[in-house]
Formats: C-alpha cells, structure tokens, sequence
C-alpha cells in the first residue's frame, strides 16, 4: 500500500482508528473523525502520524466551517497544508492531492461568505477518496 509517489513510508493496514476516521470524515462527522484520528496520531511514533494529523486538521476545518468560523477554518487549513506536504499525491492509498484540491475550493468559496451556506449544502464539502495501486 506504500506508494511510489510518498516520501513516508505507509506500512499496511492503516490502524482501525484511522480507519474509522476516514469513515467519519466521509460521512461528514468531522468531530468525530477528529476523535479518531487524533487517538491514531497520538499513538504514533513513526513519520506516518503526519498524514493521520493533515487529515484530522482539514476535518477541524470543515468543522469550523460549518459552525461559521472562517477565520478557524483557514487557520487549521493552513497547517493541514503544512502536514500534508511531506506526503506525494497519494499516500496509504489515500488521494492527498485530491483532497488539497478540495480545500483549496472550500477556500475558494469562503471568499464569498454571503454564499457560502448554500454552497455547503450543495456538497461543498467533499469525502475524501481513494486510489488504487
């Protein structure tokens, strides 16, 4: 499951805490995947925490996002970013560059606040997805 394109080492299977944070995300309990993850991050020793962390900090950002908080939600997307580049396009199967894609159009959208409610309910917020290979 390593990919070619990442620079850290993914070990197969992810953790089942991981697991059961990326099935929060994408459903889009973000809280909730933030428990998760945040458990599998702490738990972590290797380079790898990094990517549970990116994922777990864009999730607290889609948090706040919907509660309004915008400047929370760049501050956290921000970090995210930091925390993701050290990955490639993919990573344990995980579609990295997808998703920095997606928050990049949440950003987007948040420069037009006025708008942003009814962009979040047209499915704004996107699952994360996966790849192959």
């Amino acid at each position: 499951m390593e990919s070619a394109d990442s620079p850290i080492p993914c070990t197969p299977p992810l953790p089942e805490t991981v697991l059961r944070g990326l099935a929060s995300f994408n459903a889009g309990r973000y809280f909730e995947a933030h428990e998760y993850l945040e458990t599998a991050w702490r738990a972590e020793s290797r380079p790898i925490r990094e990517l549970y962390q990116g994922i777990l900090q864009v999730g607290v950002g889609y948090y706040h996002l919907q509660r309004g908080n915008l400047a929370g939600a760049r501050k956290v997307f921000q970090r995210a970013r930091l925390s993701l580049a050290k990955f490639g396009a993919t990573a344990c199967g995980i579609d990295i560059a997808g998703l920095l894609v997606d928050v990049d159009r949440v950003e987007d959208a948040m420069q037009d606040p006025d708008h942003l409610a009814r962009r979040l309910e047209a499915g704004l917020l996107r699952p994360i997805r996966f790849v192959s290979g």
